[in-house]
């Protein structure tokens, strides 16, 4: 008696206990979609890349090895539902992508890169796993379903944050957190440059939303201004030392700090707006930071497989050296210019929804009671609109630098193109990009589960007007068609073709303007990547440790250095590098080569021990 009553009870059970793994999995489906997408174009990309690599003294079975380890590994970040299964996946991930960075480590820039970076990782899984082990002590157990039911106290609640923004933020490159990052991309093979880049940083944001948003429970706003701040700064930062570098792929990784910078200033504001009860802005700004991870992971993916295009065609990484490429290899230059127009938000292209977003949602601050907050929230939109402006000059430089003018080396002259793998591998990221740019209305409705499961409040009004037209607050706010930007872009490409072809401009004399008497011009008379970041350099020269000398050498020419460094290496690292240094020659003084020294130690810590344990 009773037994199909409890058949038919454990079946409900068992039912809802599914229903709500499947209610919770929208945000880790978004992120198997952004690593099984970039990933897909990477490894057609990869086929041609390789071939590059096959008569070097590096093994490629060990670069293909260490590559599926480290897929899995972020796979399985992305899938745990359980904190021990999270933390040994994400040391995996780190592990393997350690030896990625090493893959080409005849060369001391690599190996340095590849220890500073294994450092880093293992800090970020450190404090990872006393973050967890903060939850797990009022749980009583390391299942995401009893973390997510534990009671924090607020110390214990804002300590379990403060671990897991800096393990997350370390891992996502955050300033000053940022250190590792430009020196381990390019230290890495171009196709693993770009899975770093696009799917491990984001890999490190969705561990950050499943830790805060889903459970830590109801945020403090204090930790909203924290996440904003360091967003801003990261913006700011990043997308000034990229303006000043002159490696194409050191100028790409300090790019992805500012971008991560953006998608955590947008987790600042949901965060914010969630502790002051004003859910509508949260899910919005949520929405905001998943579009832009979305984004970033296609135009940063996409810029990456470029780089690796010209270092494969031209054996070159030094835009100083570089020019003319357009022509030489014009597959490469239209797709990396599509992922140029991407990254610096430029309509119709996906770079600038999110960020139209991220404005949408700051554009809401009035509706907060502390006029502090208010002024922040206004003062952090100004710091994201000279960003974006900071990013459009940043790759307006790396694009015509690299892709335009005449060439400035005799590699570069020889440059061949891209095999046809490579190309298809771009071109797959660069559909992607005008994709999501032309279509948002339709990626914000796939979008729009996450801030449900997470925040209890969707976002229905932003796709109110159909496929056509964004109203991301109401219609009456404001709104933006992507298609019809689209549809007058290609009316006015069709009007200049027409008249080039058949209009008055096509009937008019070309030849050479009169250039006064004087030589034609050279490569050498062209801007430079330098001379072009100059002016910027000197307005924000206090943010960089700058050496500009000039030398005047025995036959009267003289030579002119430049030597751009990050003040944070001074500031931070260098101090805790020289305290742990001489802490380590302190340590070596119990090395007096004495047995009965070495036992009295032995001794007295035997005795510490025991005391401590009784």
């Amino acid at each position: 008696p009773g037994q199909p009553e409890r058949q038919l009870g454990r079946r409900r059970a068992i039912a809802e206990q599914g229903r709500a793994a499947a209610e919770q999995g929208h945000a880790a489906g978004l992120f198997l979609v952004v690593i099984g997408g970039v990933t897909t174009a990477v490894g057609v990309y990869g086929i041609g890349y390789v071939r590059g690599l096959e008569h070097g003294r590096d093994p490629l079975p060990v670069l293909g090895g260490f590559t599926g380890l480290f897929l899995a590994g972020m796979l399985l970040v992305v899938l745990a539902d359980d904190a021990f299964v999270f933390v040994i996946a994400w040391e995996t991930m780190s592990l393997a992508s350690y030896f990625l960075v090493a893959f080409q480590h005849e060369q001391p820039a690599n190996r340095r890169a590849a220890f500073l970076y294994l450092l880093m990782a293992h800090l970020s899984g450190l404090a990872i796993l006393l973050g967890f082990g903060v939850l797990a002590a009022f749980a009583g157990s390391f299942e995401f379903a009893a973390l997510r039911a534990a009671a924090l106290e607020g110390p214990w609640a804002s300590l379990a944050f403060a671990l897991a923004l800096l393990g997350f933020g370390l891992k996502a490159g955050l300033v000053p957190l940022h250190a590792w990052l430009p020196e381990a991309h390019p230290a890495a093979p171009s196709h693993i440059s770009a899975l770093m880049s696009a799917v491990m940083l984001k890999v490190a944001v969705y561990g950050f939303i499943r830790f805060v948003f889903d459970l830590l429970g109801p945020p403090q706003w204090q930790w909203g201004v924290v996440v904003l701040a360091l967003g801003s700064v990261s913006a700011l930062m990043g997308i000034l030392y990229a303006l000043m570098q002159t490696d194409l792929k050191r100028l790409l990784a300090y790019s992805s700090i500012e971008n991560l910078g953006v998608i955590f200033l947008a987790l600042g504001l949901a965060l914010l707006f969630l502790a002051t009860d004003h859910t509508l802005p949260a899910a919005l700004a949520l929405v905001a930071a998943l579009y832009h991870t979305l984004n970033h992971a296609l135009f940063k993916g996409l810029l990456f497989l470029g780089a690796g295009a010209i270092l494969h065609g031209t054996h070159e990484r030094d835009l100083e050296q570089m020019g003319g490429l357009l022509r030489r290899m014009p597959w490469t230059g239209w797709f990396f210019l599509v992922g140029c127009l991407s990254i610096a938000a430029m309509p119709p292209f996906n770079g600038f929804v999110s960020e139209w977003l991220t404005f949408q949602v700051a554009l809401q601050a009035w509706q907060l009671e502390s006029g502090v907050l208010r002024s922040l929230i206004a003062i952090v939109a100004a710091v994201l609109a000279l960003t974006a402006a900071l990013v459009a000059a940043c790759f307006v430089k790396a694009f015509g630098v690299a892709f335009l003018g005449q060439a400035r080396s005799r590699h570069v002259r020889r440059a061949r193109p891209a095999p046809l793998s490579m190309r298809v591998g771009q071109g797959l990221l660069a559909l992607g990009c005008l994709a999501l740019g032309v279509l948002p209305s339709g990626v914000i409705a796939l979008l729009a589960p996450i801030p449900t499961e997470l925040l209890g409040q969707g976002v229905a009004q932003a796709t109110a007007l159909g496929w056509l037209w964004l109203t991301p607050v109401s219609p009456t706010t404001a709104s933006y068609s992507a298609p019809l930007v689209l549809l007058v872009l290609a009316v006015l490409v069709v009007l200049v073709f027409w008249s080039r072809q058949w209009g008055a401009v096509g009937r008019l004399r070309r030849c050479d303007p009169w250039d006064c008497g004087f030589a034609p011009p050279s490569a050498r008379m062209q801007y430079g990547a330098t001379a072009f970041a100059q002016p910027l350099r000197r307005v924000f020269a206090l943010l960089f440790r700058v050496e500009e000398t000039v030398e005047t050498l025995e036959d009267g020419r003289r030579r002119y250095r430049l030597a751009i460094a990050d003040r944070t290496w001074g500031l931070l690292y260098q101090p805790v590098a020289r305290a742990v240094e001489a802490a380590a020659r302190r340590v070596t003084r119990l090395q007096s080569g004495n047995v009965r020294v070495y036992l009295g130690w032995t001794l007295a810590t035997l005795l510490v021990l025991l005391w401590l344990i009784s």
